[in-house]
């Protein structure tokens, strides 16, 4: 099997966190790739950037509204994708338990909209934020806390393994870094903290939902199936057969078009025959072709 072969079977069989995390490494590594190339090239670096992290302004962020989306695969750097990586993978093992692959996307895309959503909103609410110049919003933060705030709802008391530190409750993980987001709005990347609330307040306004029977994500889960369906290649649709079961006789007949086209072969071969006796006579037909005659006539 070819690497090409391998890295494609891998990533069909991966699961929708590992498939998460390969995106958002590959964008990280890419746009990194153009950054080095614009320094070289004594270029502008962040120009790209730019038309994907998401703004704090709001009349911005209409000229670019797909940010609200693609701003969650930039990061800043190694410590920032990892970090982010890491508690996907570990709270998207969990998730998966517990819940489908699609409502895992409905938490972590919801999040991350919310999560923008929150940032601008703070940015241009609180006196604090006034005058502090052009801002961006980058990272999947959001997203991941709302999967881990998500699970962590649903299954509070489960306990799990940390290195160094033993079996803890689940829960606990999940308040640990909600407080730990608080505390350090006040000491430097305040819209990156709010956004990282605004995700975890979905994940758990989700899941608290999702115990009362309500799907608040199943309108953003219609709108992914939608769209795909759009890019989805069409399937050639199989050759139908109809099966007429008489007794214990069962026939099977092709699709209207194998139909058609065999009927004008056979039609042709008849007329071909017909020829031959209107030229020959019927004593110089072969007994092959008497009999396709004879079968032709009781079939019509």
């Amino acid at each position: 099997m070819k690497a090409s072969d391998r890295i494609k079977y891998k990533f069909q069989t991966a699961t929708v966190t590992e498939k998460l995390i390969a995106v958002n490494v590959l964008v990280f590594i890419l746009f990194f790739l153009f950054r080095t190339i614009a320094f070289l090239f004594q270029l502008p670096q962040d120009f790209l950037v730019e038309w994907f992290v998401f703004p704090k302004e709001p009349l911005e962020f209409l000229l670019k509204p797909w940010s609200i989306i693609t701003y969650t695969f930039l990061h800043s750097g190694i410590w920032h994708i990892l970090s982010n990586m890491l508690i996907l993978y570990f709270s998207g093992v969990y998730f998966l338990s517990y819940f489908s692959p699609k409502r895992l996307l409905n938490y972590y895309f919801l999040g991350v909209i919310i999560g923008a959503l929150i940032y601008m909103l703070s940015y241009n609410l609180f006196p604090a934020f006034q005058g502090t110049g052009r801002s961006y919003l980058m990272g999947a933060s959001a997203g991941v806390m709302a999967v881990l705030v998500g699970i962590a709802t649903h299954v509070p008391n489960m306990r799990v393994r940390l290195m160094l530190i033993g079996s803890i409750k689940f829960w606990y993980i999940a308040a640990f870094l909600v407080v730990l987001d608080v505390i350090q709005i006040p000491m430097g990347n305040a819209g990156g903290h709010f956004a990282h609330l605004g995700g975890a307040a979905l994940g758990y306004f989700y899941t608290t939902q999702l115990q009362k029977g309500n799907d608040i994500g199943k309108w953003f889960e219609n709108i992914v199936d939608s769209l795909a369906s759009i890019f989805k290649p069409k399937e050639k649709k199989a050759r139908m057969r109809t099966v007429h079961r008489t007794g214990n006789t069962t026939k099977s007949k092709t699709s209207s078009t194998s139909k058609s086209v065999n009927k004008d072969n056979k039609q042709k071969r008849v007329d071909a025959i017909l020829d031959k006796i209107s030229k020959s006579g019927y004593d110089s037909l072969s007994k092959a072709e008497k009999d396709f005659l004879f079968q032709a006539g009781k079939e019509d």
